[in-house]
């Protein structure tokens, strides 16, 4: 009897913890201490709860006095990893929607947004700006970016004859504590405001054109949810939510949050009131970190958000600068007004 009820308690615990981390936003858990690590790996939850199901069936075969228990065990497994397979195939796995200089390129009108953060400038002036080209790119978004590669990815942009304004906010020396922003000419000038705060460890950097004319940019880059950062993360992600009521806003970086962290509706980025990019294009369950997982593997923590106002044109997840140093796969998104 005894038993039997450790068991039922045993079997319960594990049915209660996989539906929490099935939709952890369904009862406000999304920011908890574990919760929020895990969650963040949807792909690699369903892989390791289907092999631990294959497991458990091997072990009915062993012990048949606990068939009923590890029977129950199997299909809550199984039920876990089809759940977040769900959420991933309504996110979408296609790499790009986007032109990122294999398809139709941006229209006139159009605003192309390029965000990558260069681990540090890991990654150097030459290759950002080459990628920066090819992609026609009017914002491009650079957290672990200093102002002197900025400069140089600028000066490269404008010799090829797409002149570039360049900012840069740093707390510190450190260079992973600097987050650059480079807008085209095209758009017009643009200068930093300090109104909308800041995020804590890593800086962000929002600027807005001086004629006030054209939308309110933002390079955000909130701290990574670890155990001692944990609040500290939640407060930036707060950060992003004002951003994001701020009409005719476009925000882009590396948020160090997935969509269920953002709320994970699938109309916006939760409540931020931003639309997210690669949720719109079909690319949402696509890792942009790490970069050295296959892609579908790893979580994607990077995003281009956009106010009411704005139009998803297209979103790629770029893949085709895995080696260019940066543990962050860079991603692009092309927006039009609505």
């Amino acid at each position: 009897m005894l038993a039997r009820i450790i068991l039922g308690i045993i079997g319960l615990a594990a049915l209660v913890t996989l539906v929490v981390l099935a939709w952890p936003q369904a009862f406000g858990l999304e920011h908890l201490q574990g919760v929020a690590q895990l969650v963040a790996f949807r792909a690699a939850l369903a892989a390791g709860a289907v092999v631990l199901a294959v497991l458990l069936l091997f072990g009915m075969l062993v012990a048949r006095r606990l068939r009923r228990f590890l029977g129950f065990l199997t299909v809550v497994l199984l039920l876990f990893a089809g759940g977040n397979a769900a959420v991933l195939a309504s996110r979408g796995f296609s790499p790009g929607s986007g032109h990122a200089g294999t398809t139709p390129v941006a229209a006139e009108a159009d605003v192309v947004v390029l965000s990558w953060n260069t681990l540090g400038g890991a990654v150097d002036a030459r290759t950002i700006a080459a990628l920066a080209l090819r992609l026609g790119a009017d914002v491009v978004t650079l957290p672990e970016t200093t102002a002197e590669t900025a400069t140089a990815v600028a000066g490269l942009m404008a010799t090829a004859g797409r002149p570039m304004w360049a900012q840069t906010a740093s707390h510190g020396s450190y260079p992973g504590n600097s987050t650059s922003i480079l807008v085209s000419a095209a758009l017009g000038e643009y200068a930093a405001i300090d109104r909308f705060g800041d995020t804590s460890i890593p800086p962000s950097l929002v600027v807005a054109p001086v004629n006030g004319e054209g939308p309110t940019l933002a390079a955000v880059h909130p701290v990574a949810p670890t155990p001692g950062n944990l609040d500290d993360w939640r407060n930036d992600l707060a950060f992003v939510d004002t951003l994001c009521s701020t009409p005719n806003t476009i925000v882009a970086g590396d948020f160090n949050a997935t969509l269920d962290h953002l709320g994970g509706d699938p109309a916006d980025a939760g409540d931020a009131g931003c639309t997210d990019a690669a949720l719109v294009g079909g690319t949402a369950a696509v890792g942009t970190w790490p970069a050295w997982l296959p892609a579908l593997v790893g979580t994607q923590i990077d995003h281009v958000l956009a106010t009411t106002g704005w139009k998803v044109v297209s979103a790629e997840v770029i893949q085709t600068e895995d080696d260019a140093g940066s543990d962050h796969r860079p991603i692009t998104a092309t927006l039009t007004r609505s």
